[in-house]
């Protein structure tokens, strides 16, 4: 089966195939840096690193672009805050956002654009709307782009201009021509501090001290790196509109070609039914669940979930999470942690798992499958088996560690007591004194140590 993907655009799955063979470009809208980032940010990054490494799988040469957005009015207003420079904040912000998805195995990008080295071509963008009639400078000094000039303006969000009411996601703004329309270059205030600022006439354009808005960089940063039009625009639902819709209206209204031709949408991270987001401050950030959980049960818990559905965060299913990852490590454990084989893609656990991944990035299926073949290792102890069951979880970043390390991690008692009390154990059994053999097995478990006997001998793993 060839793979299929959803395309919002569309609102249907459709065959993927990428204007250049055998090479895809892919674009997804990045962090806003101002903060440390919070697991709903990790879900949407994990969402695409799990896409590029299939389409890697799959054959594909992949060019992955995933912005960082380093000036915003958020960011402005906590570089203030702190007395620090913007550059100081940003810096500071993305080492973190670096470090802490990097425990998470989310792979690099191959180009990672920060918005400020882009803005001479921003501001290129915003000249040739002008002269195609899509952009206007208003009174006090902003330049907009003219929504309703732009005929196909809601096509990604399936809204239409005369739905879209003032007031309505939309701020109202003075000097707009039509309460739609959005900021392209915002005029520098006095207030703000000078490197917010750049000098649109020093560059060229008569556009005065100022910023670029935020939907502009997108445009601006993909286009540079990756052509007119390329194959795949990602990023979090809450982008579909309006960001993702201004996006389209300004590159398309500038070059006349289709932006991208699918646009792949991630579903939320939600905390008592309500999105996670710092504005509602029910957030969590990853260095918070990392200091509870360890890094592979929380990308485990990830991508339990469909990318596209939402996903409810709680303790109780990262602790799920674990458990079930501890099944898989296990059976590789009692396989002897074979070496990853070549997977043979006919065979039938590899062809099922290829089936769920060619259907929209299925990893619910694709970890049902692991599952199952991770009971026929339990029952056959093939190292074939294992090896296999390595090498399709290595194209969803899982099980590439050390069972042994996995399972005794947490323990409280270190390696050398645990194995002094399993050899008194044995010896208690050995002279068939059961009673202390058993009550060794229980002050283990109190202490979060579980012994599994089998023919090779006793090994154990921390219960967490």
């Amino acid at each position: 089966m060839s793979l299929r993907i959803f395309n919002t655009l569309s609102r249907e799955l459709e065959v993927f195939s990428p204007l250049e063979p055998g090479h895809v470009r892919m674009y997804v809208c990045g962090m806003t840096i101002y903060d440390l980032c919070h697991i709903g940010h990790a879900r949407m990054m994990m969402a695409f690193d799990v896409v590029q490494r299939w389409l890697k799988v799959s054959g594909y040469r992949v060019t992955y672009v995933r912005n960082i957005t380093d000036i915003d009015d958020k960011i402005i207003q906590r570089a203030l805050q702190r007395g620090i420079s913007i550059r100081a904040l940003t810096d500071e912000m993305i080492a973190a956002m670096h470090h802490d998805i990097a425990l998470l195995g989310i792979e690099p990008p191959t180009l990672e654009p920060r918005a400020t080295d882009y803005v001479p071509q921003m501001l290129d963008l915003i000249k040739q709307l002008e002269d195609k009639g899509l952009a206007y400078q208003a009174a006090n000094g902003d330049v907009n782009y003219a929504v309703r000039k732009f005929p196909g303006y809601g096509k990604l969000s399936g809204k239409s201009v005369d739905e879209l009411r003032a007031g309505e996601r939309v701020a109202v703004q003075d000097g707009k021509d039509d309460p739609l329309d959005f900021v392209l270059w915002k005029a520098a205030k006095p207030t703000e501090p000078d490197d917010a600022k750049w000098d649109a006439d020093a560059l060229g354009y008569g556009y005065g001290k100022g910023r670029p808005g935020w939907h502009i960089e997108c445009s601006a940063m993909s286009c540079q790196n990756l052509g007119e039009t390329f194959d795949i625009h990602g990023g979090g639902a809450d982008l579909q509109f309006p960001h993702h819709e201004n996006e389209i209206a300004q590159s398309e209204g500038a070059s006349g070609q289709p932006l991208a031709k699918f646009w792949v949408h991630n579903g939320f991270v939600r905390v008592d039914n309500e999105k996670m987001s710092k504005s509602l401050g029910n957030f969590f950030t990853i260095r918070d669940v990392l200091a509870k959980f360890d890094a592979e049960t929380v990308r485990f818990f990830l991508l339990r979930t469909h990318y596209r559905t939402a996903l409810n965060y709680s303790d109780v299913h990262l602790d799920d999470a674990r458990s079930g990852l501890k099944r898989l490590y296990t059976a590789l454990d009692l396989a002897g942690n074979p070496a990853a084989t070549a997977i043979d893609w006919a065979q039938p656990y590899a062809a099922r798992f290829k089936a769920a991944m060619d259907d929209d990035f299925g990893t619910p299926e694709a970890v049902a499958v692991l599952f199952d073949l991770a009971s026929e290792v339990n029952r056959t102890r093939s190292h074939e088996l294992a090896g296999l069951l390595k090498a399709l979880a290595a194209g969803l970043g899982l099980l590439q560690g050390d069972p042994k390390v996995f399972l005794q991690a947490g323990a409280g008692l270190d390696e050398g007591a645990i194995q002094v009390l399993i050899a008194q154990r044995a010896a208690a059994k050995a002279a068939k004194n059961f009673a202390e053999a058993d009550r060794i097995r229980q002050d283990l478990l109190a202490q979060g140590i579980v012994l599994k006997d089998s023919a090779a001998g006793t090994s154990w793993e921390a219960v967490k």
